[in-house]
């Protein structure tokens, strides 16, 4: 059959023939320039490359690629438009003991498209082998059953889109999924829900601005698949960290009906956020891909150059390294991997607009041979590039293989999400032992991980709970997974969960229990939002979202994981609503610099914190190493901030108190002698007034509570309370 050159509609006209020019070998993927489109792929294992273009029937016409450069072989075809679908099938060494598993029986995804179409429908034809005989070759055409790539459409108006300039200090993050977010979100029309479009509506928007958060990080959005074992078991990957396709949204989150348009709504969504002065943060995945183990199916890089593309192990290549869990390990020490990376981030940057990412599993990054080393060719790549180093660089600094728990030891330019925070935090509030001295540490913004490198306290990624976990909810609500709707007799997901039910394992009409769990999310949400760093909320949290139990979601694209509108806390919302407000308001909780504290016995009033114990005396080292110590005051002077605003003007702030009781009983604190924390006029009383009490319901004492110095305030068993005192009744000394 033949293809037709473009005529005056941008259509192919039906009988032309179709040119084959030399083309370039930059860039790779295919790039429509206006008259024709441009076809670039890398594999050095190849003997031949076979370009496949498919019509609206799905006939396949293939095109050999003459054109070799540096193991890149590419050509141009005039009056190849935008809506083409394409795929590549690769001719080489079948040799799996040596690393090789070329197969042109098995249509390949371009690993630089842009856009897909279709669904890998789990067909035994896209394994390359018998799945009833592992030792015998498959050479069934898998194309009928393949996804294919889609030349796009690059241009878009931007109308002058301008990034948000979200100081670092003032950054608070949610994280949330494109369809969890919207699937029932009241004031999104029902055909835009679970979309790019409906997340770009103003009905999201507007919720995101009224709660107080300045930046979204999305999970996966990269094209995904579904995996066989959960189609099987009438289930879908949700999270999507099972990537593909490292350059094109995921598809089945549009609303548009073409696979080009999946680009342009994408980004109209990232162009609405910025309007409204939100950032967009991308979770990615570029540890492992979709296509498994030896025994996984032949998708894209498989197929292409396998031992380009993925680690393998040292003495037996016909199987893979894996320090993701899911059965490969892409090769960050082949060069065209690193390409493929960092072609990926400066897409995502310059051509969608991105703000920053959040890499999964990153120490599988850093691996250059078996140890994870800080110092890899991808981090020495990311620190040089001008476009890459200049948005917002998140770490999950851990992987699941030997050496992989990384957390304080990326590199200067890197954010984590500080697991460490997570951990003592959850243990502080559910009482367990010997947690104060580092409960104060993680307060701060954990200085013992991140200043040895000049990092600053934005480097920790605070949060309680993410996607990976229990909801907030159900961290007060259960002790234990409860994970079988998972089809896994509940042996996935983590065990250790740190997690406390407050004495009844899930749903309860007690109260006393209920009570308890109101009030100790609202210590949760108050330790994390005024913690010195920068705070991550996970979507719903601040409505009471549960999930039952279930503690691994990631095939769940159902009401479990989904948001739940209709039966949100509006307590609760309220609540981290005025906690936001209060950490932007006041920038005593969201310092640029570490606190620098100062030695015992100096003068506290000249402090910019200061540790005291319930009887307002100084901490003692004797007093942090209690094991059974589990309550604490800590004043935060605005009086003493250092470090100048953007400006270069001095910052002053009013100062706080903030009384933290872990113990389940009541405890009276005392307040501090004006003397020793504070300067004040003649005549002054230096009173604080509480304006947040954890055990109330609402948070935020309905009545004026003044206090002067050396009063007693009873602070209730589990609960925070923190007091004020305005900034015109300090002077500086």
């Amino acid at each position: 059959m033949s293809f037709g050159l473009a005529d005056k509609s941008g259509l192919r006209a039906p009988g032309a023939p179709l040119l084959v020019w030399p083309g370039d070998a930059y860039p790779l993927g295919a790039t429509f320039d206006g008259n024709g489109t441009n076809f670039a792929i890398f594999s050095e294992a190849a003997e031949k490359v076979e370009l496949c273009l498919f019509d609206q029937r799905g006939m396949e016409t293939r095109i050999t690629l003459d054109e070799v450069d540096a193991h890149i072989w590419h050509c141009y075809l005039p009056g190849i438009v935008p809506g083409q679908r394409y795929g590549y099938r690769i001719h080489g060494p079948w040799d799996p003991a040596n690393g090789h598993r070329c197969d042109p029986s098995k249509l390949l995804m371009d690993p630089y498209g842009k856009s897909f179409d279709g669904e890998f429908d789990g067909h035994s034809s896209l394994f390359n082998y018998d799945i009833f005989n592992p030792e015998e070759r498959n050479t069934e055409d898998s194309a009928p059953h393949a996804m294919r790539s889609v030349v796009i459409n690059p241009y878009f108006d931007w109308s002058n889109d301008r990034r948000p300039q979200i100081e670092d200090h003032k950054t608070v993050i949610y994280e949330t999924h494109v369809k969890g977010m919207t699937a029932t979100l009241p004031g999104v029309p029902e055909h835009l829900r679970g979309t790019y479009a409906g997340l770009g509506h103003h009905a999201t928007i507007d919720y995101l601005q009224d709660l107080g958060v300045t930046s979204v990080e999305l999970m996966p959005v990269h094209q995904f698949v579904h995996d066989d074992r959960l189609r099987e078991l009438g289930l879908r990957n949700y999270w999507g960290y099972n990537t593909l396709g490292f350059l094109a949204p995921h598809r089945d989150y549009a609303a548009s009906n073409s696979a080009e348009g999946t680009v342009a709504e994408f980004k109209q969504m990232v162009h609405n956020f910025h309007d409204a002065g939100l950032e967009v943060i991308l979770d990615v995945v570029y540890n492992h891909t979709s296509e498994g183990n030896h025994l996984g199916p032949t998708y894209s890089f498989r197929g292409i150059d396998n031992a380009a593309y993925y680690r393998l192990v040292d003495g037996d290549r016909s199987h893979y390294m894996d320090y993701t869990g899911t059965g490969n390990s892409l090769n960050v020490r082949h060069p065209q991997t690193l390409q493929l990376i960092m072609d990926s981030l400066r897409y995502w940057v310059t051509e969608m607009h991105i703000d920053g990412f959040r890499f999964d599993l990153a120490s599988t990054l850093a691996r250059e041979f078996h140890d994870v080393d800080r110092l890899s060719a991808f981090f020495d790549l990311v620190q040089q590039d001008p476009i890459v180093s200049q948005v917002k660089l998140i770490a999950e600094p851990w992987d699941v293989g030997e050496g992989g728990y990384q957390v304080g030891n990326f590199p200067t330019l890197w954010k984590e999400w500080n697991g460490k925070y997570r951990d003592t935090v959850r243990d502080f509030w559910r009482g367990e032992p010997a947690t104060l001295g580092e409960f104060a540490s993680r307060l701060t913004g954990s200085s013992d991980l991140y200043a040895h490198n000049g990092r600053r306290p934005t480097a920790s990624i605070n949060f309680v709970t993410a996607h990976d976990g229990f909801t907030l909810n159900d961290l007060v609500s259960y002790n234990d997974k409860h994970n079988s709707a998972n089809g896994e007799d509940n042996r996935d997901g983590e065990s250790f969960n740190r997690s406390w039910n407050c004495g009844v394992e899930g749903e309860t009409d007690d109260e006393a229990v209920v009570a308890l769990r109101q009030q100790q999310r609202r210590n949760f949400l108050t330790t994390l939002i005024l913690s010195q760093g920068t705070p991550m909320l996970s979507h719903g949290d601040e409505l009471g979202r549960t999930q039952g139990g279930n503690n691994n979601v990631y095939c769940q694209d159902n009401e479990i994981s989904w948001m739940d509108w209709e039966n949100a806390d509006e307590d609760l919302h309220r609540f981290t609503r005025y906690l936001l407000k209060l950490r932007k308001s006041h920038p005593v909780f969201c310092r640029r610099r570490f606190l620098a504290g100062g030695p015992l016995g100096e003068d506290v009033a000249e402090r910019d914190i200061a540790w005291l114990t319930p009887q307002a005396k100084l901490m003692t080292e004797d007093d942090w190493s209690q094991h059974f110590g589990k309550a604490l005051m800590v004043h935060l002077n605005g009086n003493a901030i250092a470090e100048p605003d953007r400006q270069g003007r001095p910052v002053t702030d009013d100062s706080f108190l903030l009384l933290f009781n872990a113990h389940h009983e009541p405890i009276e604190f005392t307040m501090p002698a004006r003397e020793s924390v504070m300067h004040v006029e003649p005549g002054e009383e230096g009173k604080w007034t509480v304006i947040l009490d954890t055990q109330l319901t609402s948070g935020v004492p309905e009545e004026a509570r003044v206090y002067g110095p050396r009063e007693s305030i009873q602070v209730e068993g589990r609960s925070v309370v923190i007091l004020q005192r305005p900034l015109d009744t300090v002077v500086n000394p």
